[in-house]
């Protein structure tokens, strides 16, 4: 699988294309896409499900150097009231807050990140490690480890970051209820 491959099946989900030109729109900086709602897309393209099938929400990251709750309230709730009337959950977080209230809530410690992208690179999963965002007429994408696992339908472990063998056993769990044509790699796979 290729970019183009992955952007094809991603935007089967109108939800997708929907939040990526309404990111553009609304011009929050370094905004991205990411995570499941791609990855979980594209498995359905290719196991012939409902495009939208056992996705819970659509996660954006942006980099807003105002770290203060209010500012990153005002855009999860701006975001909310764009999409409710279309059915779409959106969960957006602040890339340059995370580390201010993550270590309390994981019990792990989390870095001052620069840009959203090292949010990205920090997911649990290596196969999630996926962000898109419009660019003009043009879509942008994130993927520093490709689309291999993604096609092939594996979920991978992404140890050297914020790692927690429980999470990654509860979110393979989930996913190999709902798609149990993955295969899900052990939590101690290095790569």
């Amino acid at each position: 699988m290729n970019t183009d491959q992955f952007l094809t099946a991603a935007l089967r989900n109108p939800a997708n294309e929907i939040i990526a030109k309404e990111l553009l729109r609304l011009a929050l900086p370094d905004a991205w896409l990411v995570s499941g709602c791609l990855v979980q897309t594209v498995w359905n393209v290719l196991t012939k499900r409902a495009v939208d099938y056992g996705i819970n929400d659509y996660d954006v990251f942006y980099f807003d150097p105002d770290t203060s709750w209010e500012a990153e309230d005002k855009v999860i709730r701006t975001l909310s009231e764009r999409f409710a009337n279309r059915g779409i959950a959106v969960e957006a977080r602040n890339q340059a807050r995370v580390h201010l209230w993550y270590p309390e809530k994981h019990g792990l410690p989390y870095p001052q990140l620069h840009r959203s992208t090292q949010g990205i690179d920090r997911f649990l999963t290596k196969n999630t490690q996926i962000g898109i965002r419009r660019t003009g007429e043009a879509y942008e994408v994130y993927a520093p480890n490709g689309y291999d696992d993604v096609a092939a339908l594996i979920v991978r472990p992404n140890p050297g970051a914020n790692f927690s063998a429980a999470n990654y056993a509860a979110k393979a769990e989930r996913w190999k209820a709902l798609w149990p044509e993955i295969t899900v790699l052990p939590a101690d796979t290095e790569s």
